[in-house]
């Protein structure tokens, strides 16, 4: 027969949590590591100043992205890129969105074969895959989250000590580290800076209704195709049909999974050089605010220094390709910040069908009404992506069609911020 005291034991342990690793038992107010991280996502301590935390670049009322305007406000139109705490730096690529950032692979060189009908008429990709930030540098959201406390162009901090003081300055900080992370965690700062940017990136990631709820008018479909279906031969619709068609290379690049898969990222997470034009704008408000080499060309890719020596060349100019969920409101696009429509854009993959053909492209940006300058890097273009699509994006409201499909990307929680008027005819 088993003594009192096993059993009083057992009962110990399985309700009080006696016996844990945790040298305290008293839950912290924080007390998981996606708390610990929410908490840390909106402090603005953790900048030089105080005055920008990670929710300022990446916004969850703006789809994780930064819509302040040259002032630090919100605008009508974003800035291309995002504002330092200092309230004068300037950096040099557009904020991508972390929604959905989770689902990026690490960083790695491999190769992935395509979905549906763009396997036919694409084939397989080979090359680097997945990573964080625009150029993959970070292998996971852990190392992208450490990266902007410490950098002088965004939350500026000094260094990783600095960081770690405002940590321990914070009872409740110092409570949940100590916690989770075990007592001494605060015995060397790189250990400390490590576990912050590990919370942040729990709460980025695990189970995270916030950054991937798979919630958008297009899941709704799937997932309730009687209730909240749209109506056949709308304009949605169609651009639904064309997305994903092999008349237009969409998808050989925004598609991850099989068609009609319920998570699907709008994104292969490949590199690619598109032949964006260069935002000289970007590059002269930069050098008007004194920033050091404010006009020197963005290679992407090749400036990541995981990349190997020998695929350097090739690498120039390459960026990952970005989730097109909450694409509709979350302006400006591509990683330089270059245009501010989804019209723009699309216009855009036409003049670059066209030039892929090594054709004279007549097509005019609708922001500008201006011809399409040059890349910023006419090197590795991918004309034959590029100029793949059997159909002009131009023809037959082709165009509108697949800007009414992208809106119906958007997380339900963001479907106000869709333009009410495009709503309509879009009949989404």
């Amino acid at each position: 027969m088993k003594s009192k005291i096993y059993w009083a034991v057992v009962l110990c342990v399985s309700l009080l949590g006696c016996g844990s690793d945790n040298e305290s038992d008293v839950q912290p107010k924080l007390s998981s590591k996606q708390l610990l991280g929410d908490s840390l996502f909106h402090d603005k301590n953790l900048s030089k100043n105080g005055t920008q935390s990670c929710a300022s670049c990446h916004d969850p009322e703006a789809g994780f992205t930064d819509q302040r305007d040259e002032h630090g406000l919100s605008g009508n139109t974003a800035y291309a890129a995002s504002l330092g705490d200092d309230g004068l730096s300037l950096g040099d690529r557009n904020a991508p969105t972390a929604a959905y950032a989770a689902l990026s692979p690490e960083f790695s060189k491999g190769a992935r074969q395509r979905q549906g009908q763009q396997q036919v008429t694409h084939g397989s990709y080979s090359g680097y895959l997945g990573g964080q930030f625009w150029d993959g540098r970070e292998s996971n959201l852990a190392g992208q989250a450490g990266g902007p406390p410490t950098n002088p162009l965004e939350m500026g901090m000094t260094d990783k000590a600095a960081v770690v003081e405002v940590l321990t300055s914070n009872s409740e900080y110092v409570e949940a580290f100590e916690y989770l992370y075990g007592s001494d965690i605060f015995n060397e700062t790189d250990a400390a800076y490590d576990a912050m940017a590990d919370a942040i990136a729990e709460f980025e990631s695990i189970d995270s209704e916030e950054f991937f709820p798979f919630d958008s008018k297009y899941d709704r479909t799937l997932a309730f195709p009687v209730t909240y279906q749209y109506p056949y031969e709308s304009k949605a619709s169609i651009g639904e049909t064309l997305f994903f068609s092999s008349d237009f290379s969409c998808a050989a690049c925004h598609q991850l999974n099989a068609l009609g898969d319920r998570q699907e990222a709008f994104t292969s997470f490949e590199y690619h050089n598109i032949g964006v034009p260069e935002n000289t704008e970007l590059k002269t408000q930069r050098n008007n605010r004194g920033i050091d080499n404010a006009f020197t060309i963005d290679f992407g890719l090749a400036n990541n220094s995981n990349v190997l020596a020998e695929d350097l060349d090739a690498a120039k100019g390459k960026f990952k390709v970005p989730t097109l969920r909450n694409i509709a409101v979350t302006a400006p696009y591509m990683h330089n910040g270059v245009f501010n429509t989804i019209e723009g854009v699309l216009a855009f993959y036409e003049h670059a069908r066209i030039r892929g053909r090594d054709e004279i492209s007549t097509v005019e940006n609708p922001e500008t009404n201006t011809l399409f300058t040059e890349p910023e890097v006419d090197l590795n273009i991918a004309h034959d992506l590029l100029s793949a699509s059997s159909k002009s994006l131009l023809d037959d409201g082709n165009l509108e069609a697949i800007e009414c499909f992208l809106m119906t990307l958007t997380d339900e929680k963001y479907e106000h911020l869709l333009d009410p008027a495009k709503v309509a005819t879009c009949n989404i």
